[in-house]
């Protein structure tokens, strides 16, 4: 924040901004936290976070503050948003400053919608700020890439997230909510953790009775698919990457994932155990794709099912 500081008052602002973030760690606040120190009314104090500009960027209503989001029900952003933005950041701004777009996700843009901002970035309007918040930066293209200013905002320890969570949210299992979200202390101040952990535990369950050979993968799959199926996934992805563990370092698992690891009936192979977990992940991806994801979910989990010996 310092460097943005400095970079602004020396009139050295960049064009574009890369807000590399990992998920849930505040990548989207200091994108907006970049427009108010731009768009401030009070430039050798911004951003103030008091005058009307500061205030009306918070509330995401300045007239020179265009965000882009993924359009409704998807997660992708389309090309007609990126050509919609390149034409309003064309125009004068309202008060005279800079206008600045927010891009979030960035690595949510299609490919038709990247190449169409590359424009943008290669000859912006004057007193221009594009923002740009990505988790995954590697989705962009690298000409969009080469041509932002890449800011990290990595994850914090474990202990400093669980005590920020206690002080905003109060006293609560946030050691196993944050084991289920991964560090992300702002996804998990979101997270009701009681809903969360109970969904965990079942998802839990379901998986460890698939891989020792019960369970109903058909079933499962339905029910996974009604409610909370980002979250279920994570869950998923998680408890396959400690079955890694298990079978890499035994000592490092809990006794009931050492356990199912170690079946007489024996489930997936090491090897087959990360195909499944790159299958997961890419499940998880395209959750906005057309696909049945019951039906794509049961392929995933009967691959859980123990072998039979002939």
């Amino acid at each position: 924040m310092q460097r943005l500081r400095s970079a602004f008052a020396a009139g050295r602002m960049p064009h574009a901004l890369l807000i590399h973030e990992a998920p849930g760690t505040g990548g989207e606040w200091l994108a907006y936290w970049s427009a108010q120190l731009v768009l401030c009314a009070q430039p050798s104090h911004a951003p103030c976070g008091q005058c009307p500009a500061c205030r009306h960027v918070s509330q995401r209503q300045h007239p020179d503050l265009m965000p882009v989001t993924p359009a409704a029900e998807s997660a992708q952003i389309r090309i007609e948003q990126v050509r919609e933005l390149a034409a309003d950041l064309a125009l004068t701004a309202h008060q005279g400053g800079y206008k600045v777009a927010v891009i979030c996700p960035a690595d949510g843009m299609n490919r038709f919608a990247a190449n169409a901002l590359l424009k943008t970035l290669e000859e912006p309007p004057p007193r221009t700020l594009l923002v740009l918040v990505a988790s995954v930066p590697s989705r962009l293209p690298a000409t969009i890439l080469s041509r932002c200013q890449r800011l990290r905002v990595p994850a914090p320890p474990r202990e400093a997230a669980v005590a920020w969570l206690e002080a905003t949210r109060g006293p609560a299992e946030w050691a196993r909510v944050l084991a289920v979200l991964g560090d992300a202390p702002l996804l998990a101040a979101a997270a009701d953790p009681t809903a969360l952990l109970a969904t965990a535990a079942e998802m839990s369950h379901d998986l460890e009775a698939l891989a020792g050979g019960g369970g109903d993968a058909a079933a499962s799959a339905e029910r996974w698919t009604r409610a909370d199926l980002p979250l279920r996934l994570a869950c998923f992805e998680n408890w396959l990457t400690e079955r890694i563990r298990a079978g890499l370092v035994p000592g490092n698992a809990p006794p009931e994932v050492r356990a199912s690891t170690h079946s007489s009936s024996p489930g997936p192979t090491i090897k087959e155990t990360f195909d499944l977990l790159d299958a997961v992940r890419e499940l998880r991806s395209s959750l906005d794709a057309p696909l049945n994801r019951s039906v794509a979910l049961e392929a995933l989990l009967r691959r859980l099912s123990p072998r039979r010996a002939a």
